[in-house]
């Protein structure tokens, strides 16, 4: 008797193993397909090549980005700091020769503005008239506009990554979950091992484009504030050189360095 029923326990107990076995393999299958490491770079590695196009896309306009942030900031600084120093030199007790004389061989913009000014001067006989401030006026406007385009060289393509990122980043993902369901469809499961790495890499694309997009953006405000006090300095600079040629002409007409050479 006690023999039989041991008999039946090993067979029901078989039969209960041999019903969990499928679930246990499911499982175990499950684990093995799941990704070891989900960190950006391995997402990066097993991405669609699309996919792997796009985040390298991104990753290139965010060192553009830093770069063009670099080089302006360096730039923009160092001409204000001359911009400043020429401002100060006008705002002194001096006359338009001395200021030529000690803006020549200077290619920053207010002494373009200064030599600007001194060779209509020069052309003109410095004889001071109406005519005379309006050609100096033209000169200088036109000195002012030229060095604004060149000052503001290169903050457009911060306003194109800032614009266009996101939507880089938009299309990558939407290319991997399309591969996602892809390999739901042909896995013809809906198991988190077929699923999330998809949809991480896909996310990963959208993430990368946020972060070249905001560094852009702001970057690029940044940039156009100190432009356009840059562009304040120079418009500061043409007043102070019409100023001096109007004090000139009040004390009669008045001789230019370069017209001694």
């Amino acid at each position: 008797m006690q023999r039989t029923m041991l008999n039946v326990m090993i067979r029901w107990c078989g039969a209960a193993g041999a019903t969990a076995l499928p679930g246990a393999a499911f499982a175990a299958t499950d684990v093995a397909l799941l990704p070891r490491n989900l960190s950006p770079w391995n997402m990066f590695l097993n991405a669609d090549i699309v996919v792997q196009t796009v985040m390298v896309g991104l990753a290139f306009a965010s060192l553009v980005t830093w770069t063009v942030w670099l080089a302006k900031t360096i730039e923009i600084r160092r001409k204000t700091a001359t911009a400043r120093r020429r401002l100060s030199m006008l705002e002194t007790d001096t006359v338009l020769a001395k200021a030529e004389q000690e803006s020549r061989g200077g290619h920053d913009a207010v002494a373009q503005i200064i030599l600007s000014a001194a060779r209509e001067a020069s052309l003109s006989g410095g004889h001071v008239d109406d005519g005379l401030k309006e050609r100096v006026a033209l000169r200088l406007e036109r000195v002012e506009a030229a060095m604004s385009r060149q000052i503001a060289r290169g903050t457009g393509v911060l306003a194109t990554i800032g614009a266009t990122a996101p939507f880089v980043g938009l299309f990558g993902t939407v290319w991997g979950i399309m591969n996602s369901f892809i390999g739901i469809s042909e896995a013809k499961t809906t198991n988190l091992a077929v699923v999330a790495p998809g949809i991480a890499e896909a996310l990963l694309a959208t993430a990368l484009g946020l972060v070249a997009a905001i560094p852009a953006v702001v970057i690029y405000n940044h940039l156009t504030r100190t432009i356009a006090a840059h562009r304040a300095l120079l418009g500061d600079a043409s007043a102070m050189v019409l100023l001096l040629i109007s004090r000139e002409g009040d004390r009669g007409p008045f001789r230019l360095a370069r017209a001694a050479e």
